[in-house]
Formats: structure tokens, sequence, C-alpha cells
């Protein structure tokens, strides 16, 4: 079935089973599926198990499970980035072939050496282009980039309005290959989601840095741009920066008063909502169904905080 041609809206969540679902994750699982269902669209799966060494054993399926429990259920199978491995490697060829990227042999201390300039969020530390013309002589591939222009990547964002990023500023030629042969987040992501016919793609502020460099990707490999959505980031009481280990949903629902109905509750407040009082001792459907049938994008807050399990 091509759900890109009979679904204006496919929307997806892809966590990584790297531990258990977080507040903040759930954030984004609730975000992403009531706007894709408002639109009366389609709500995937995606389980970013790339990077096989951080992964957790367990994590996928508990991760599913949480998923299951708060009434969030997407639509078909759920899908793996493992097993499109095949696919990573053509769009590589095809970035071969379009002579946009080139080996590089530096090493991240190197580039630390070099670069002074303030870094993406995600820690990449901007490129100084040192290879692009050629590696030194003796040096071993380390990486595969992808040569980007000095010029804005532009895209207009539903929360946050325009947004503009030069990212040759930003970050300068990125990985889109690792020397080992494993391909990089960037270029995977794209691929996921052009396979998958994700038209909305919601996720947290915290990776905005990296949508110019994946619309970047898009446009060399003539793909479709999704449209963009980044929600405000959940924090710890007092404004600091959550813990992938604070906040684990299936650790602590049995401690949530009133169970993953209020959880859910307490996210749409979180999303600037404004579910009606007593809706917070509502099932999970019903919370979900109200949230469907009344999300309004214009209403997501500027700014996060906390959301307290207790």
């Amino acid at each position: 079935m091509d759900i890109s041609r009979e679904h204006r809206i496919v929307g997806r969540f892809a966590p990584s089973p790297t531990g258990a679902l977080h507040i903040g994750s759930l954030v984004a699982a609730v975000g992403s599926y009531l706007m894709a269902k408002h639109a009366g669209g389609l709500w995937l799966l995606r389980l970013d198990d790339l990077d096989a060494p951080r992964q957790m054993v367990g994590m996928a399926d508990d991760i599913m499970r949480t998923l299951e429990s708060c009434g969030l259920l997407w639509d078909g199978e759920a899908v793996r980035q493992s097993r499109h491995t095949r696919e990573y490697g053509q769009a590589f060829e095809s970035l071969q072939h379009a002579g946009v990227i080139y080996p590089c042999g530096c090493s991240r201390r190197e580039i630390a050496l070099v670069s002074s300039a303030p870094h993406p969020d995600d820690g990449a530390l901007p490129y100084p282009n040192t290879c692009r013309a050629g590696m030194r002589g003796g040096a071993s591939i380390r990486s595969w980039r992808l040569m980007v222009p000095d010029s804005e990547i532009c895209f207009k964002d539903l929360r946050l309005g325009d947004i503009s990023q030069n990212i040759s500023c930003m970050c300068g030629d990125f990985v889109v290959r690792r020397g080992d042969g494993e391909f990089a987040y960037q270029l995977a992501v794209v691929v996921d989601d052009h396979l998958t016919g994700v038209t909305q793609v919601v996720r947290g502020e915290d990776l905005i840095t990296s949508t110019p460099r994946q619309i970047y990707i898009q446009s060399v490999l003539g793909y479709q741009q999704p449209e963009y959505c980044h929600l405000p980031l959940v924090t710890a009481p007092g404004g600091a920066k959550l813990s992938k280990r604070d906040n684990l949903i299936s650790h602590q629902l049995g401690n949530v008063r009133g169970g993953e109905g209020r959880l859910l509750f307490d996210v749409l407040h979180f999303l600037g909502q404004n579910p009606p009082v007593g809706l917070e001792r509502s099932s999970c459907g019903e919370v979900l169904d109200w949230g469907v049938n009344n999300f309004d994008v214009g209403l997501i807050p500027c700014a996060g905080g906390a959301i307290p399990l207790n």
C-alpha cells in the first residue's frame, strides 16, 4: 500500500531503544500522534536501532508495551532502522555518483583543536572542511562527509515559524557514513522517512538543529520534504535538563495518580491544549479522542517545563 498517496499526512514516532521511554519522549509521541490523527492521517512507529552497541536488550519491547498501555497504537508494523541498511547503501551510492561526498581522515580530537565555532546541540563539532580537497598522505578513512553549500537552509516550523540556518557555518561538511561502514543518523533518518512516506515530522525542540542538514540531504537525493513541528522540551523541576534516566514511564506508571489516563491529561496540559476538568479521570482512549478532535498547534506554548510523575 502506498500510504503517502492515500493519506495527506503520515506522521511518525521514532524512539531509540537505548532505554525505557521517559516523559519527554512520551510528549513527542503524544504530540506526533495527535497532530497526525487530527488531520485524518496515519501514525507510524519506527525503532531507531541503528547504533547497535548502545541498544539495551528488551527496550524495544518495553517501549512498544508502554505506548500500547497509553493507547498510542501505531498503524501497520513497527519498522526497525537496522533492516534498512541496503536502502541506506543505495542512497550513499547516489551521493557518490553525484560527487557530493568525500572521505575524511580527521579524528574528533583533530577537529576540536581546529574548530572554535559554536557547535550544534547534538554535539556535532563544526568541521573545517580539511579533507574536502583530499586526505593527507597516509591517513585512513574515518568517515565520509557530505559537502554543504555556504548558504541558508530555510523551513517553516509549524510551532516556531520561519527557521534559517547556514549549515556550512553551523557544522560544515557533515558525516553520512563512518569509516567502519556504519551509516550516520542524519542520512538514515532521511531515508527512513522517505521509504515510509512520512509527510509530517513532530519531535522535540532539541532536534531542530539537525533539521536543516536533513532537509539538505532530502534536496540532494530528490526526496519530498516533510513538514516539521518541534515541540517544547520537558525539563526537570527548576528548569534543569531532563536526564534520559529521569521519569521513566514503564518504571513509574504504577505510582502515577490516576494511571495512564491522568498522565496523558498532564501531557495535553503541557502541550497547551486546555483539556476540560474531569477528563483527567477518563481512560486513555477518551483522553486521546478528545485530543484528536480538539488539537490546535497554535496553542502549543513557547517554553517547556516540568511534568512530575506523581
